[in-house]
């Protein structure tokens, strides 16, 4: 087990039945956290919570699509009634289109701005009314570097909606900070998962690895431990930022600079 952190909180993770947000329930519940696993795939799902509790944490398991405008409400009620109270919800779910701005169609946007974007309005909407009254709460994001600081072909939609995600953690944070409210965010680079294993094959996983200054994609925790931080009472008084965690990607000015660093 952790250092237990979080002892006594309940936590919901959205998209925590793999990848990522597998990555963050698993450190929240070892943290001590009971974990809300909210995702959209039972199976999924129902492995993360009997992983956790075989852990010998404690975890609940609510099937949603984040998509869903009444899914912020039906997650937040399940909490409150399992547990009593909610004091972090991470919205880690998130929708990843590839493909040509004029191949997209209305439903491809709808869903990636739903998912990404209008999920953070809507949860952290159903969970104000209880930070309020305990006056404190943490709001956790999973953004991404495409979109705030780099762009990648194809992506526009979701670079767009993550664009959005850095500016309502902003706004949110200004809006909440008198009630003990914090919003604060990831902005996660390549990280291994496996739908990182779906896009592409080990040959180009090591393409990609040849750019990050690390030398290798992250693992899922990598971005858990970041949130993890953001959690506690350490970072209490962080509120409004992102913090990239992408083994430095983001750091070259071109290409020619990870040639050099590669043949040293």
């Amino acid at each position: 087990m952790g250092k237990q952190r979080l002892i006594d909180k309940v936590a919901i993770v959205t998209g925590a039945g793999q990848g990522i947000g597998e990555g963050i329930a698993s450190v929240f519940a070892e943290e001590g956290a009971k974990v809300v696993v909210a995702t959209r795939t039972e199976k999924n799902g129902s492995e993360m919570v009997e992983k956790i509790k075989q852990a010998g944490g404690e975890a609940l398991l609510v099937v949603v699509d984040v998509g869903d405008e009444n899914s912020a409400r039906d997650i937040v009620e399940a909490t409150i009634a399992a547990y009593g109270r909610v004091d972090i919800m991470v919205h880690n779910a998130a929708s990843f289109l590839m493909g040509a701005i004029e191949d997209y169609t209305e439903e491809d946007m709808e869903t990636a701005f739903s998912v990404n974007l209008k999920a953070c309005f809507r949860l952290t909407a159903a969970c104000i009314p209880h930070f309020k009254k305990q006056k404190s709460g943490r709001i956790l994001i999973t953004s991404s570097v495409t979109g705030p600081r780099v762009a990648y072909q194809g992506l526009s939609y979701y670079a767009a909606s993550k664009s959005g995600v850095n500016g309502f953690i902003r706004n949110a944070a200004l809006e909440l900070a008198r009630d003990g409210i914090t919003v604060n965010g990831i902005e996660p680079g390549y990280i291994r998962t496996a739908a990182m294993e779906l896009l592409t094959d080990e040959e180009g996983i090591k393409k990609m690895e040849y750019y990050i200054p690390a030398g290798h994609l992250g693992d899922p925790k990598d971005i858990a431990y970041a949130m993890l931080f953001l959690a506690t009472e350490e970072a209490r008084y962080i509120t409004g930022q992102t913090i990239v965690v992408d083994g430095g990607s983001t750091l070259p000015e071109s290409p020619t600079c990870m040639d050099e660093l590669n043949t040293k």
